[in-house]
C-alpha cells in the first residue's frame, strides 16, 4: 500500500532535477493523511514501508534513499547514493551524500555535511559545521561538532567527543571518553609494531592520556604492561615503549 504520492509542486534542485513535494495518502507515525512532506526526486527515494519521512523543506534525491522510520527534515538535504534508515534523523541544514550511511539512532544536523563512504551510526551524533566522509565511522554515543573533521579511515566511538576545530583522520580510533576539541588533545603513531597498525592517543574527560591501538584500549601505564607481556624484550616491545615515552613527553605541560 502507497502511503505517500507526489504532487504537482516541484523545486529543481542544483543538477538541474525536478523534485517533486510529497503528500501522504494515510496516517502513519506522527503524520496525518493529507499532510504536505518536503521533496523528493522519485518514488524509490522514500520507503512506503515504516514510518519514514521527509518534511519541511528537506530534499532527497538521485538513488538516495530514505527507510525504516528515518526522518529526513528542515532544510536539509539527502543525495547520491546516500541512505538514511533505522531511527535516524538529518535535520536543519545538514547534507547526507556519495555512498554514505546514516542509521540506528543517529543523529545529523545543524550545517553538518556526511559524505562519501562515512558511516555514522548507533546513538552518534554530527552537527554543528562537522563533517564526516571518506570511510570514516562515527558510532556508539561519539559526538562530532564545532568545526571538526573525521575523515579517511578514522572511527570515533564510545562516548568519545570530538569538537572545535579537531581533525582525526588517517586510521585513527577514538574511543571511550575522549575529548579532543584541537591538535593538542590527540595525536595518531602510523607503521610501528608486528602489525604496522595506528595507535592513537588521546586526553580523555578526566584528563587522563589514553591510548587505542589494535583491540586494546587503556592508559599509558597498562600500554605499557600490556607491551612487555605481548612482545617480552623483542624489537617491537621497544618500539611501542618508545612511542609511549614520547608521547607522554608531547601531552606534557612542558614548554
Amino acid at each position: 500500500m502507497k502511503k505517500f504520492e507526489l504532487t504537482d509542486e516541484f523545486v529543481t534542485n542544483v543538477f538541474g532535477k525536478k523534485l517533486f513535494r510529497i503528500k501522504a495518502l494515510v496516517a502513519f507515525g506522527d503524520v496525518e493523511k493529507g499532510e504536505l512532506g518536503g521533496f523528493i526526486e522519485k518514488e524509490d527515494n522514500l520507503s512506503h514501508d515504516g514510518n519514514a519521512w521527509v518534511s519541511g523543506n528537506a530534499w532527497v534525491s538521485g538513488n538516495a534513499r530514505v527507510y525504516g522510520d528515518a526522518h529526513v527534515s528542515g532544510n536539509a538535504w539527502v543525495y547520491g547514493n546516500a541512505h538514511v534508515s533505522g531511527n535516524a534523523h538529518v535535520s536543519d541544514n545538514a547534507w547526507v551524500s556519495g555512498n554514505a550511511w546514516v542509521y540506528g539512532d543517529a543523529r545529523v544536523y545543524g550545517d553538518a555535511h556526511v559524505s562519501g563512504g562515512a558511516h555514522v551510526s548507533g546513538n552518534a551524533w554530527v552537527y554543528g559545521d562537522a563533517w564526516v566522509y571518506g570511510d570514516a565511522r562515527v558510532y556508539g554515543d561519539a559526538h562530532v561538532s564545532g568545526n571538526a573533521w573525521v575523515y579517511g579511515n578514522a572511527h570515533v566511538s564510545g562516548n568519545a567527543h570530538v569538537s572545535d576545530n579537531a581533525w582525526v583522520s588517517g586510521n585513527a580510533h577514538v574511543s571511550g571518553d575522549a575529548r579532543v576539541s584541537g591538535d593538542a588533545d590527540y595525536a595518531a603513531v602510523i607503521g610501528f609494531g608486528r602489525c604496522f597498525r595506528t595507535t592513537t592517543f588521546f586526553r580523555c574527560k578526566d584528563k587522563i592520556l589514553r591510548v587505542q591501538c589494535g583491540c586494546f584500549y587503556g592508559d599509558l601505564a597498562q600500554f605499557r604492561e600490556i607491551v612487555k607481556k605481548t612482545h617480552g624484550d623483542s624489537k617491537y616491545a621497544k618500539e611501542y615503549l618508545a612511542i609511549a615515552d614520547l608521547m607522554e613527553l608531547h601531552f606534557s605541560d612542558e614548554c
